[in-house]
């Protein structure tokens, strides 16, 4: 079995919003084999800078497309290939896109190894711990404290028993920041209540935000700091009286590997979209033992959310799933199979490769751009 093709894909929805949502556009990669297998994948990224990077011809060894490394190859070779695309990458890749187009193959290689014993990914990876998952419904705050507890009470009645806020207008002002958390757990009751600051504060503002939100008993106080502001995280995580959790914008392993060297982080948050199951295995080994926990990242399609399941349901002490319940066709109706929590809670599926099929008239109706 050898691959024939690798064929990238942009999906995007016609009402495109300034927002921080990245179910709003969507990159697919499909590696098909010469006897008639087909495995898919999807970064989160942005769309046409992982189609380059696949696309791009030979420039040199160390500067060359992925599609013309793979072509040819043992798609059951996850990680030699793996190495394969990092060496071949490395003048324009290592630790931030290069990697989410690797993720997106890297996903594409495991859903058709699956496909090819007939068997979950799950199962692949070294079997799962936990047949389900509590769900967290994962959604932007409202525009202030009133419109946040409507929404926090639309995603309890619909059966979530845990919610997170994230992202804009956090950051306005100390008195907006904490209207915000206060209007969230007003509208949560005694749900699970989690805070999502998306990396507005230097680390002495966010301890004394920390010190704010904790009247009103958030799961966890997730990046209030830049990405890149590792030392910020150490001081902040010692001193928080919220556990401190970040890591989705961390592209592989050498992305991860600082933080957890430095046990930066009380909660360990891994897209698979951007750290592939080869690297998301080693982290999640590396997690484990320093005793933190690990949980998914994922805001895409059920592409996404499969993969990620598949994932977090070998870890040892998986405790909470994003759930991402953004109003976005690509969201909920990529695949035919609806991967969405079931009150409150995200079953693990057991079919081969990720477990779910694209619906082909969904991807032509919203496809904007295919290589092959």
């Amino acid at each position: 079995m050898k691959i024939a093709q690798v064929v990238c894909q942009i999906l995007r929805i016609p009402n495109i919003t300034a927002k921080t949502a990245s179910s709003q556009d969507s990159v697919l990669v499909r590696v098909r084999t010469d006897d008639g297998l087909e495995g898919v994948g999807e970064a989160d990224s942005s769309p046409e800078v992982v189609k380059a990077i696949i696309d791009a011809p030979f420039s040199h060894n160390i500067a060359c497309g992925l599609r013309q490394l793979l072509v040819g190859e043992n798609p059951l070779d996850h990680e030699r290939l793996w190495q394969k695309m990092y060496r071949r990458t490395m003048y324009f890749g290592r630790t931030a896109v290069g990697i989410t187009a690797m993720s997106a193959v890297d996903m594409a290689l495991w859903d058709l190894k699956g496909k090819a014993f007939g068997q979950p990914i799950h199962r692949l990876l070294g079997g799962k711990r936990h047949d389900r998952v509590r769900g967290y419904a994962s959604i932007l705050f409202g525009r202030d404290g009133k419109e946040t507890a409507d929404i926090a009470r639309r995603w309890v009645k619909a059966g979530y028993t845990a919610v997170k806020f994230g992202w804009e207008p956090m950051g306005t002002s100390e008195a907006v920041d904490i209207d915000l958390v206060r209007g969230a757990r007003e509208g949560l009751g005694d749900a699970t209540l989690l805070i999502d600051a998306g990396c507005v504060y230097d680390a002495r503002t966010a301890l004394r935000r920390a010190h704010a939100f904790a009247e009103y008993k958030p799961e966890w106080f997730e990046e209030p700091l830049h990405e890149a502001d590792i030392d910020g995280y150490v001081w902040l995580r010692d001193r928080s009286p919220l556990p401190i959790a970040a890591g989705e914008g961390e592209c592989g392993r050498e992305s991860f590997r600082p933080l957890i060297d430095r046990k930066a982080l009380d909660v360990y948050q891994v897209d698979i979209s951007r750290c592939g199951f080869t690297d998301a295995s080693y982290i999640r080994a590396r997690v484990e033992e320093i005793g933190a926990r690990l949980c998914n990242h994922c805001y895409t399609s059920p592409l996404t959310v499969a993969a990620s399941i598949h994932w977090l349901s070998t870890c040892r002490d998986a405790f909470l799933f994003e759930d991402c319940v953004e109003d976005s066709p690509l969201r909920h109706d990529l695949t035919h199979e609806k991967v969405q929590s079931v009150n409150g809670w995200m079953e693990v599926p057991d079919r081969p490769g990720l477990g779910v099929t694209l619906d082909e008239a969904f991807v032509q109706k919203y496809l904007v751009a295919e290589s092959k």
